[in-house]
């Protein structure tokens, strides 16, 4: 069916303006353009599954007002109470001896949205589906990083200077990052809404700085309104894969095509592997490194669905909302592998044996034999 006739019929435009079903210049559809497929598309020409037949797998009316209601507050939880757990003395110190946040900061902002770009390339993904890939890559870190710093006995003040350094330079450096990576794919750059995209980053950052308001003038509040905000944050991330995972059951598997699949498997795990390389290479301690390891790999994926549900139709969206969703289970599956690894390996690890020092006299000598008098050698 051409292009014409499909306008005719109500089918919509993107944002671009151009045709959602990527039609060539003739008229006709192209169906190796779908941005999702069955498992045979991006081998060879037989399409099993196209993006009409995708796109009628949704969420029901009900769910998807909730999510995206439930992604704004999300959100907007999310970055008060990580600004609930800052503290101004310990962002001081930070910025005084900024080698460990500014590592994290190019590791973050170097790694992952280079990560998105070169998986898109790889997989030939383009248009939505690329566009999608590019602002999860282009996300700051978020607060499973903080979770599992901790887990991992890491630096916990880092992680949260990071994340906060990270959200706050999110405003200027996500759409300017897209800008520049979008430039690789034709006409892509046209269709991100970099002003809705900077009004969505403009009120969380809002939020964050909030939450470090409320840590400086009401610090009685603070480790509470974090606890629960992390907590409900944590269960929140469960509870929506299990309701989207619930919606279309395996019909996800039959949604996205293995080059989806394998981007999100692949993210961050790239990202925890040269967050720790990169680490290692400037020479920060161990703590430090699994830090910028977990800070590197672990996305944003509140921002991500938030950005998504405001500023694309989910008529342009489809089924691609699931991605950022699957990125999330991926970081939560292989983040808790890499826990797992380090306490095992703490477990069976023998400790070293701390040496023998003598005890102190109060002339600041070692006690000797002679030092101890008979009446206390009785009375010990």
């Amino acid at each position: 069916m051409s292009c014409s006739s499909r306008a005719k019929q109500g089918h919509p435009r993107n944002v671009a303006g151009d045709c959602p079903h990527h039609c060539d210049n003739e008229g006709t559809v192209d169906d190796t353009a779908d941005m999702v497929s069955g498992p045979d598309l991006w081998q060879n020409n037989s399409v099993s599954f196209n993006t009409s037949s995708a796109t009628t797998v949704t969420l029901s009316p009900i769910l998807d007002k909730t999510l995206s209601m439930f992604a704004i507050v999300f959100s907007i939880n999310t970055m008060i109470s990580l600004g609930c757990a800052m503290d101004w003395s310990k962002i001081k110190n930070h910025v005084i001896k900024p080698k460990g946040v500014a590592i994290a900061l190019v590791s973050q902002y170097g790694v992952m949205p280079l990560t998105g770009f070169c998986l898109a390339k790889a997989f030939q993904l383009s248009g939505i589906t690329a566009t999608v890939i590019l602002i999860c890559g282009c996300s700051p870190g978020g607060q499973l990083s903080n979770l599992m710093t901790l887990a991992l006995q890491g630096d916990v003040t880092l992680s949260m200077v990071m994340t906060s350094c990270s959200m706050f330079m999110a405003l200027g450096m996500m759409p300017l990052l897209l800008y520049l990576y979008c430039k690789g794919f034709p006409n892509l750059h046209k269709a991100v809404p970099y002003g809705s995209i900077i009004l969505s980053l403009f009120l969380t950052t809002i939020c964050s700085g909030l939450g470090i308001l409320i840590n400086h003038f009401r610090p009685q509040y603070s480790k509470t309104i974090t606890k629960v905000g992390l907590s409900i944050s944590l269960v929140a991330s469960v509870g929506i894969i299990m309701a989207v995972g619930f919606n279309f059951g395996v019909s996800i598997l039959l949604v996205l095509s293995p080059p989806l699949v394998a981007t999100a498997a692949l993210m961050p795990f790239i990202g925890y592997v040269f967050g720790y390389i990169i680490s290692s290479v400037c020479r920060l301690n161990q703590a430090e490194r699994r830090t910028v390891a977990m800070e590197t790999g672990c996305q944003q994926i509140q921002l991500c669905i938030t950005i998504l549900k405001i500023v694309f139709p989910p008529a342009t969206m489809g089924p691609l909302f699931i991605f950022p969703i699957l990125l999330l289970a991926f970081q939560l599956i292989e983040s808790g592998v890499i826990v797992a690894l380090f306490k095992a390996h703490q477990r069976f690890t023998p400790k070293e044996k701390e040496p023998y020092m003598p005890a102190l006299t109060e002339d600041n000598g070692p006690q000797t034999s002679s030092d101890v008098s008979p009446s206390n050698a009785i009375s010990c």
